[in-house]
């Protein structure tokens, strides 16, 4: 069964709009491959449009998810859609409701294609 198996440990800049991890965390997932997100990497959790943000806050249950989501997309090592199947898969770790977790992963089939390796 896939799993976070370190917390996410950093700091948030002064603005409290991007989180730079101090201590490297890492996600196992079923497929038997381990993806550690390295120290110093920077998220903003989850890009969501300020007017949606009353439903969807960047932060949340899933911010776990959306950290290890932006760092597969910024890196590229493996496919952006590989990349989006393991956020859906880390938010149902999470324990995010699956209306949430669909809904996310829906988004970032529709509209992540832009920041794919940016």
């Amino acid at each position: 069964m896939s799993s976070f198996t370190t917390p996410l440990i950093g700091e948030y800049n002064d603005a409290m709009t991007l989180f730079t991890l101090t201590e490297p965390f890492t996600f196992y997932d079923v497929a038997e491959k381990t993806y550690s997100v390295p120290i110093g990497f920077t998220t903003d959790f989850a890009s969501i449009p300020k007017w949606l943000r009353w439903l969807i806050p960047p932060t949340g249950l899933y911010g776990k998810a959306a950290a290890l989501h932006d760092w597969l997309y910024r890196t590229g090592i493996v496919s952006r859609w590989r990349a989006d199947f393991i956020f859906l898969r880390a938010m149902k770790v999470l324990g995010v409701p699956k209306w949430k977790r669909r809904m996310m992963y829906r988004a970032v089939r529709a509209f992540g294609q832009k920041y794919y390796q940016n």
